[in-house]
């Protein structure tokens, strides 16, 4: 768990007690809300209509849904007490998917501890000791900052902007 404080719209200090555990099946909803709602905050502008749509499309699947609750997509939650704020997803054993917090938990370091959870997870569950994403424009400098190399240029697909990237060495 780890402490931090969080300064609400009136600069009134807030304790933040986070803690990072696999999701559980009933909070599948809130973790796509939460991805869906963060996405339009800092990403949607980077996209084009169908770029949007093939974001919606992707979290309201019904196939990924059944994948999650069959174990082979796993979905990771942030949590502030019994709030989620954050989600990191994985699949293929080895690849990011969705990575999201909820805008009143940035820069709280809480995007860097469900990287460390993943990170373990991966390494001591799968085995690898390598991590991929396919990064959005926004979240670069993020996946920069924690050690990514860029393993190609940025590309489009579906409508879908985004860097292919590598973490070694976890």
């Amino acid at each position: 768990m780890e402490l931090r404080q969080l300064f609400n719209k009136k600069n009134i200090i807030k304790p933040v007690c986070i803690e990072v555990r696999p999701l559980c099946r009933e909070h599948w909803n809130q973790a796509m809300s939460l991805a869906w709602y963060v996405f339009n905050e800092f990403d949607a502008k980077d996209y084009s209509e169908r770029g949007i749509e093939s974001f919606w499309e992707f979290i309201t699947d019904e196939t990924l849904h059944k994948m999650f609750i069959m174990g082979s997509y796993h979905v990771f939650g942030a949590y502030d007490k019994s709030r989620l704020v954050g989600i990191i997803t994985l699949r293929n054993e080895t690849h990011i998917s969705l990575l999201f917090v909820d805008p009143e938990y940035h820069r709280l370091g809480i995007g860097r501890r469900l990287m460390a959870y993943l990170c373990q997870y991966v390494k001591q569950e799968e085995g690898y000791n390598f991590i991929t994403v396919n990064a959005a424009p926004y979240a670069t400098g993020f996946y920069h900052k924690l050690g990514f190399k860029d393993t190609g240029k940025e590309q489009i697909n579906d409508g879908i902007t985004y860097t292919p990237m590598k973490l070694f060495n976890i």
